[in-house]
């Protein structure tokens, strides 16, 4: 049954941290409904381990992270963007530190810093190795002692509502909504943000949570917003194998406090890859160690920090330690399996820095967002940062926007009805998943990726009435297909092997 949900001010569309840090950011008397489409717990946010980049050290500079920001990006950053970004990063932290995240203190009071692949400074705050889960947890408390704010756990945006003028021309007005009973309604707002991550279940292994479909950028596109970049899907490097699966992220700060990856004789291989080695950008070390694998006929590498003492381990790193010794592997004594898996999408609905898009009252922040921040290839760390950037600034601009309520709606979205004759969405999802490993993972070819094509519109043709969210990734596999194919260049997080040249582009 459709029904319609009473009107709010501000539709926020994902409640990580760059959905709260909006919500939170907004004017008191502003109407927000804060939308999570699993549980509040279940976003990348909250699983992220390593921390927030920022210029806090006085050996340190924004120059020196700006550039380190954009070697790692292979020259397609918006240096502008970056600049806009990371100069925010002292007051992006005074605010977090202001709602009461527990970021790790040296004896001095003094905020410990450590550091990550790809920078040349130490300038990652943390929270050990758990500043997801700090930073999540102090904000969604934020959020629910604000009168306010609509909190409302698994519901689901199917589409956004847009004025009269429809597709590419209408403001947006909303979004169709599946609630937590099942009930499909619409909820009007003034201003849409979508805050809804990125899209790395669209893989078989991912550190992404199940939520994570893409649904915010095929959203996006069929009302008319630009994606961009969407190639540049970042596979992180370290993800802990166990029996063939990713059973959890193993945080780049290992590498930064000097753990090395070895073959299993315990061989040392990424000074033949990088003279940087185990401190690269992501990229290169994902690339390094997929190679290994596929040299050695290995399922996994190893990575090993047990030179380090017991006691500094449970300080720094408890959260990778409990991972591990709930898979019966001692860190302190024994290497970690890791293996390379889908993890962030560099690319995203192109937005200003303030979130605001082509659609008129539509706003995208965080992950989904394409603000040129990251380019070809995510620096480490930044992408907290710009959460809480993005969140604040959307907020400011909304704030400073009329609450003009005279609009007539129209919407992209119809109900769905007949599924695919012969097949459940399941198990196309497994199918779609493994075509995008196959063809669409950290190596691609020309060939692969036309043979990716060819799969995916034979599917779309198939599948008329669908549920949402398979239509949503097939929509943005799709995407991110021709956008690969029509990278006629290996860059960045982009490798196709029939352009073995890697090359550095001018920004």
């Amino acid at each position: 049954m459709n029904s319609k949900l009473p009107m709010t001010d501000v539709l926020i569309i994902g409640a990580g941290l760059a959905g709260m840090s909006a919500a939170l950011s907004l004017p008191p008397q502003l109407r927000v409904t804060l939308l999570s489409k699993s549980r509040f717990e279940e976003c990348a946010s909250a699983w992220a381990q390593g921390g927030i980049a920022a210029v806090l050290d006085a050996g340190d500079s924004v120059a020196k992270h700006v550039q380190d920001t954009l070697i790692a990006g292979a020259g397609l950053c918006d240096e502008a963007a970056v600049r806009q970004i990371l100069e925010q990063a002292p007051a992006a932290m005074a605010w977090l530190q202001g709602h009461g995240v527990p970021f790790s203190c040296n004896a001095d009071g003094s905020l410990h810093l450590t550091r990550e692949g790809g920078h040349g400074q130490r300038r990652i705050a943390h929270a050990a190795d758990r500043t997801g889960h700090a930073v999540h947890t102090a904000l969604l408390q934020a959020c629910q002692s604000r009168s306010n704010l609509t909190l409302l756990e698994n519901t689901a945006a199917l589409a956004l509502l847009q004025d009269a003028g429809g597709p590419c021309t209408g403001a947006c007005t909303g979004a169709w909504l599946r609630m937590a009973d099942g009930s499909e309604q619409q909820l009007q707002a003034r201003h849409t943000i979508l805050a809804t991550g990125g899209m790395g279940q669209i893989y078989p292994y991912t550190t992404n949570p199940g939520t994570a479909t893409g649904d915010g950028l095929a959203m996006a596109w069929r009302a008319g917003c630009r994606l961009q970049d969407l190639e540049f899907m970042q596979f992180h490097p370290t993800a802990l194998q166990i029996n063939g699966k990713a059973a959890g992220l193993v945080s780049e700060a290992l590498r930064g406090e000097g753990a090395l990856l070895k073959l299993p004789n315990g061989e040392r291989f990424m000074l033949r890859h990088d003279e940087r080695a185990e401190l690269a950008p992501r990229d290169i070390v994902a690339r390094a160690i997929w190679a290994e694998m596929a040299e050695h006929g290995l399922a996994y590498v190893h990575l090993d920090i047990s030179h380090q003492s017991r006691s500094w381990l449970e300080q720094h790193f408890p959260g990778v330690m409990a991972l591990c010794a709930a898979h019966g592997i001692d860190i302190a004594s024994q290497p970690i399996p890791v293996a390379p898996c889908a993890h962030y999408a560099c690319g995203g609905i192109q937005a200003d820095v303030d979130g605001r898009t082509e659609v008129p009252q539509l706003y995208a922040i965080g992950e989904v967002a394409r603000t040129g921040l990251h380019g070809a290839n995510r620096l480490a760390s930044n992408s907290l940062l710009e959460c809480v950037v993005m969140g604040r600034a959307a907020a400011q601009h909304i704030a400073g926007q009329p609450l003009d309520s005279s609009y007539k709606l129209h919407s992209n979205y119809r109900n769905p009805d007949n599924g695919f004759s012969g097949k459940s969405s399941s198990n196309i999802e497994q199918e779609l998943r493994q075509l995008m490993l196959t063809h669409v993972g950290i190596v691609r070819s020309n060939q692969g990726l036309a043979r990716a094509a060819e799969q995916l519109a034979l599917w779309r043709a198939q599948l008329q009435d669908i549920d949402a969210a398979l239509r949503n990734q097939l929509d943005v596999c799709t995407l991110m297909v021709h956008a690969a194919l029509q990278r006629q260049q290996s860059v960045g997080a982009h490798c196709n092997s029939d352009y073995p040249t890697r090359e550095m582009l001018a920004a």
